[in-house]
């Protein structure tokens, strides 16, 4: 069976053409996930032998997290009020991708003949939930504050 071409995977399907995608998208997904792990391998390798093993990749990829936590405190602290709603939207957009990558993780035996660990589906629910929450809530949020702006009758 040929894999369907994007083309293809537009529009109304049917529900087995929409499964073959719905195949293709996964495998997709998972080479994706496969490439940035090996490239995330790759900078942790490279920054263990420049250093003469001194850095463990571990460190390396905490530090990475500990200083995106700190940027992302003072950005989003450092925006002025008449720009939290655009932050707001941007914010929904990235929680729906993290709702795009929860649900292959929670669904991901369904789309292939591999079943994920429980353990992994039990973050992607996790995080499926915690999404979603983010996602209704900064609609909400997004709501008042444009009511905010508009003139009272």
């Amino acid at each position: 069976m040929a894999t369907p071409t994007t083309a293809e995977c537009t529009g109304q399907l049917l529900p087995q053409k929409a499964a073959e995608c719905a195949q293709a998208a996964a495998e997709l997904a998972r080479q994706a996930a496969l490439e940035a792990q090996n490239f995330a391998d790759l900078a942790a390798a490279a920054t263990h032998g420049a250093t003469g093993g001194a850095i463990d990749p571990f460190v390396f990829r905490l530090s990475i997290f500990v200083l995106a936590v700190f940027v992302g405190y003072y950005v989003v602290w450092s925006v002025t009020p008449a720009l939290h709603t655009p932050l707001m939207s941007v914010t929904n957009a990235i929680s729906s991708v993290i709702v795009v990558g929860a649900l292959l993780a929670v669904a991901v035996d369904v789309a292939s003949a591999e079943a994920g660990s429980g353990f992994a589906r039990t973050l992607g629910f996790i995080a499926l939930i915690l999404a979603s929450v983010n996602i209704f809530g900064g609609f909400l949020v997004t709501q008042r504050m444009l009511g905010m702006y508009q003139k009272r009758k």
